[in-house]
């Protein structure tokens, strides 16, 4: 596996989006203005559901997939620890490709299927078992002030590890890294039962979110063709979520910004690229906050709860944008991480050693830049209306469009923001 493509973050350079940038911003401002006044003049009544899920644990989870969920894991830490020492190891692939960004897809196609899939939730469940215990009973209860804060501090975790360390593409980094987020997940889940993966688990937060938009699986994880934007609200409010969004956006936008020539020619730091990563998530976090909490007419409770009850409007803008950012990215590398696995020590044991990875997207560039602008775009557009609605059921009736008018800005900046990074490295 060739290290050089492996952290190349399928992000093309301005010869491989060859539609115009200014033509793409003016259209993407266009478009979502025209939303809204759509939205204002025609969307009177909230039409989804705004009650969040708060079942948690309760539902059940498949035997096969939690059986299938522990084979991968042995097999990805077999070849993270027993294969090669350089970056050719494949379980880097599996790390940074398959399951940092496939959990995107697959949570849209499939729901929360990690759940089933997490080798952790599957190891404490036995274990409660074999202890006589149930699942949901820790031994102590979680802290209700923790909130999602140790799955935004582990999705951080991971990003700087990726984007801003200096040792991101080295097998030591990555396996010290995978050891103290084993330790905490059993630490933490056989502490306080499996309510911790709800709130604790970096990954298990990141497919339960995504997972709210997908059309294919419902509230209740049956497979059932249905309106994302009905389930979207569900997402369960707690201290620390807009955190873990502002994680994944705020990074994600770092990453197109990290490789554009201008940032490159300064050879930044580990501590430069520290505090640009930081900074990028809090202007993310920061500007959303204020834009929520801008509307009069509210007391100081009312306004403060706005944020939380607004924050699962930005998730179909983290979807776009990651799905467009490393849309080849997963396409390519990740093949090239799924044959490599088929050889985890790298003993030419030759399984999938005639295979060779298709480019075929980036291949045609016309086309990728049109399906990477028309996901950027969808993702704002579904979080105008995920927002309008909400502030339907939940601003004054004096205020339900002026109130919204600085969510909506914020939008329009968002997007071309990220249609800026987009196009510019």
């Amino acid at each position: 596996m060739n290290p050089g493509v492996l952290f190349a973050h399928g992000i093309g350079g301005p010869t491989d989006l060859p539609i115009p940038l200014a033509f793409a911003l003016i259209g993407a401002s266009w478009a979502l203005t025209i939303s809204f006044a759509v939205l204002a003049i025609a969307w009177k009544k909230p039409k989804f559901d705004d009650e969040p899920d708060r079942r948690g644990d309760d539902r059940s989870t498949s035997p096969v997939l939690a059986a299938v969920g522990l084979l991968l894991a042995g097999w990805v830490l077999f070849a993270l620890f027993g294969g090669p020492e350089s970056s050719d190891n494949p379980a880097l692939g599996a790390f940074y490709v398959l399951l940092w960004v496939g959990i995107v897809p697959i949570a849209l196609l499939f729901g929360h299927v990690w759940r089933s899939l997490s080798p952790w939730r599957t190891i404490q469940r036995l274990v409660y078992r074999a202890i006589g215990r149930k699942e949901t009973e820790g031994f102590m209860a979680w802290p209700t002030w923790l909130g999602y804060w140790p799955a935004a501090a582990g999705l951080f975790a991971f990003v700087w590890l990726e984007l801003a360390s200096p040792v991101a593409g080295g097998v030591t980094a990555v396996r010290i890294w995978v050891l103290v987020y084993a330790a905490a997940m059993l630490v933490g889940s056989l502490t306080f039962g499996s309510r911790w993966f709800d709130r604790g688990d970096p990954f298990d937060v990141y497919s339960a979110i995504v997972a709210r938009l997908s059309p294919f699986v419902d509230a209740d994880g049956r497979f059932r063709l249905h309106n994302p934007l009905r389930t979207l609200p569900q997402i369960p409010i707690d201290r620390g979520l807009i955190a873990v969004i502002a994680v994944l956006l705020g990074s994600t936008a770092y990453d197109s910004f990290s490789a554009s020539a201008s940032w490159q020619s300064k050879s930044p730091d580990v501590t430069a690229s520290s505090l640009v990563l930081v900074m990028f998530i809090v202007v993310v976090a920061a500007a959303f906050w204020t834009a929520a909490r801008a509307v009069g007419g509210m007391d100081p409770t009312e306004r403060r709860a706005l944020p939380g009850l607004l924050a699962h409007s930005l998730v179909p803008i983290v979807v776009g944008y990651i799905c467009a950012h490393y849309l080849t990215y997963l396409a390519e590398t990740g093949q090239q991480a799924v044959i490599g696995l088929a050889d985890p020590l790298d003993r030419g044991w030759g399984l999938l050693s005639g295979v060779e990875p298709s480019f075929w997207l980036s291949q045609h560039p016309s086309m990728l830049a049109t399906i990477k602008v028309g996901l950027v775009l969808t993702g704002h557009i579904l979080a105008v209306i995920a927002a309008h609605d909400r502030a339907l059921a939940i601003l004054p009736a004096s205020r339900r469009t002026s109130g919204q008018l600085a969510m909506l800005v914020l939008m329009v900046c968002y997007t071309f923001g990220g249609l800026y990074l987009l196009f510019s490295v």
